[in-house]
């Protein structure tokens, strides 16, 4: 579609206003939302063209309405505060885990460490070449020249050790028993 005259802009907006609100309303799945981003890239492609800088102004108008349209899914999943109608506050689940669980994993996770590090030496290896290099006993027993039987004891008294470490590190509010402090 070659560019309309200036003064054809009324007719090109006539034409393309119910395809491109449709399409914007598939993509944002809100017909409120999809007028008004059909209306900002209806400015920006008016002022290009006033510019004479737009040899498809169909293609650019889509093109910009897709990218606005991109831009504002980007900010919802950013930022998922939004005003309604009824200018009620509305707030977006989020998918991911919160704060607080995401503090409480690394807590968790450096009390691991902790407790892996204070193992034996001998335990230390052999729970980690089990558990992270995902080896068999009988592999283990080869690579570090031990009986089977050895490795199987050492992996059992790393666990139980590993346990008990774990087991008396009292929870943020708790006491070691599992039940909650008083204040």
């Amino acid at each position: 579609m070659p560019e309309p005259p200036r003064s054809d802009f009324g007719s090109f907006y006539r034409a393309t206003l119910a395809p491109l609100r449709r399409y914007l309303a598939r993509m944002l799945g809100n017909p409120t939302d999809a007028q008004d981003l059909a209306h900002d890239a209806y400015v920006r492609v008016h002022q290009a063209m006033e510019e004479q800088r737009v040899a498809q102004p169909k293609a650019f108008l889509f093109t910009t309405a897709r990218r606005l349209a991109l831009n504002q899914i980007q900010r919802q999943k950013i930022a998922p505060v939004r005003e309604t109608d009824g200018k009620v506050i509305e707030f977006a689940v989020s998918g991911g885990p919160g704060v607080e669980r995401l503090v409480m994993a690394r807590q968790e996770w450096a009390q691991l460490e902790a407790a892996i590090a204070a193992l034996p030496e001998g335990c230390r290896t052999v729970l980690l070449l089990c558990k992270a290099e995902h080896l068999s006993h009988a592999e283990i027993a080869q690579h570090l020249g031990i009986a089977i039987s050895t490795v199987e004891k050492q992996h059992a008294r790393a666990l139980r050790l590993l346990r008990t470490a774990l087991h008396d590190v009292p929870a943020a509010g708790k006491e070691s028993n599992g039940r909650p402090t008083r204040k």
